[in-house]
């Protein structure tokens, strides 16, 4: 039995440049600032007593061929690392379900792969995860996303992403002397109650591509003032950063926000947030929030229980084999 933890992922800047149609143009290519959180995605996989396959997610599936197996990241994963019969496969996450903004599907490609490489007797490393996961996600199953959400759910830590027609780079940034503790404690991560596809929020054609355009180079530019930021330590303008980084996104297209998040981030600032923004592709999951201290308690206090507070816990390790048994 083999089991996987990967975890999901948090970025502060950049967001929208890591696709290919923006980071190959653009002369200075993409970049995004994030981090790997401290809540994961467990995947276990185990040999069956038979050669049929049985995957456990939100549903159940008993099938006898690869081909067969309706989870197209457990079937494109197994295609490409091998596996063709007599497997179980089981995902759990901390967060469950998808469309929370928070890189949940690349975490389970990621871990998938990890595990059934070492289901194989292989160790694969952070690199080959994060582009064997693009490989399923982006090339072969069309999705119209981005590249940060598998590296960040690879690597772990606090990272700089960069994207260009020469691949994708990640120098992790430093967050030693009490820093790591200060981010968990003045950034939260606030639950708006909806989740979403972010597969069909980006797909979607922007009301102007020229206004969509002009958006990400500066989304682009915050991502520079991100690292510098994150760097120096100095969270208090990072947390403001947040703000602009809002106003650019919910320019990109009408369908990012709607009337439920925009009253929860005005409420959320009202309560004395210093700034926010939502994470993912948009319409749904979670808002990032930075202020001082005491504000994640009055945001509990003041918030209804559907907009659930989460600690901004920091995941150094990536993904990793948590558990390792023999046949």
């Amino acid at each position: 039995m083999i089991i996987s933890r990967t975890p999901l992922r948090v970025s502060f800047c950049g967001g929208g440049t890591d696709i290919d149609g923006f980071s190959m143009a653009n002369p200075n290519g993409g970049r995004v600032v994030s981090l790997a959180i401290d809540r994961y995605v467990y995947v276990t996989i185990n040999k069956r007593f038979d050669d049929s396959i049985r995957v456990s997610y939100s549903s159940a599936e008993n099938v006898d061929s690869v081909d067969d197996v309706q989870h197209d990241l457990v079937r494109e994963a197994m295609r490409l690392t091998g596996l063709e019969s007599g497997v179980e496969v089981v995902t759990i996450a901390d967060i469950p379900g998808r469309g929370t903004g928070l890189g949940s599907s690349s975490s389970v490609t990621v871990g998938l792969l990890n595990a059934m490489h070492a289901f194989n007797g292989h160790e694969a490393s952070k690199e080959q995860l994060a582009e064997e996961a693009c490989r399923i996600e982006i090339d072969v199953l069309g999705a119209p996303i981005g590249r940060q959400d598998q590296y960040a759910a690879s690597f772990g830590g606090v990272n700089s992403i960069s994207f260009s027609t020469e691949g994708v780079s990640v120098s992790p940034i430093p967050v030693g002397g009490g820093r790591a503790e200060e981010i968990s404690e003045k950034f939260s991560l606030v639950y708006t109650g909806l989740t979403r596809s972010a597969s069909e929020v980006l797909s979607g054609s922007p009301e102007d591509p020229d206004e969509r355009q002009s958006r990400l180079i500066e989304i682009r530019s915050q991502a520079d003032d991100a690292a510098r930021m994150v760097e120096d330590g100095d969270l208090e303008s990072l947390g403001s950063l947040l703000n602009d980084a809002w106003v650019s996104k919910r320019a990109t297209s009408a369908s990012v926000s709607n009337e439920t998040i925009d009253d929860l981030y005005e409420r959320v600032m009202g309560i004395g947030a210093k700034g926010a923004k939502l994470l993912g592709a948009g319409a749904g999951g979670f808002l990032l929030v930075y202020g001082d201290e005491g504000l994640r308690a009055e945001l509990s206090r003041q918030l209804p229980a559907e907009n659930r507070i989460i600690p901004l816990g920091i995941d150094s390790s990536g993904s990793v084999i948590v558990h390792r048994t023999g046949p």
